[in-house]
């Protein structure tokens, strides 16, 4: 799978996309097409403390699958992204069946 991760507003440190990359590929053990993933990390510039959104676009064929958490952290909101999207990912493929 080929991962594309943009950080608006701020610059992503290598420990925040490695920590991408390892709950990411976790997704290829539900489903084995998955062409890519496209994130956007952005800082939102709010006074709340929950202001860092993250956005995955998963690419499979057919299908692309879209998922936007914003939490207090980047990698609290990638956990609830890779959740979410496992549970799409076992919905399409029951659906598919």
């Amino acid at each position: 799978m080929k991962i594309k991760a943009q950080a608006v507003n701020f610059n992503a440190q290598d420990t925040l996309l490695e920590f991408l990359d390892k709950k990411l590929s976790k997704l290829n053990q539900f489903y084995d097409k998955i062409v890519g993933a496209n994130v956007y990390m952005k800082l939102e510039n709010t006074t709340d403390k929950e202001n860092k959104t993250v956005d995955i676009i998963l690419e499979i064929p057919g299908d692309d699958l879209v998922v936007k958490k914003t939490s207090a952290s980047f990698e609290e909101s990638i956990d609830l992204s890779c959740e979410a999207l496992k549970k799409m990912i076992i919905k399409k493929k029951e659906k598919v069946q």
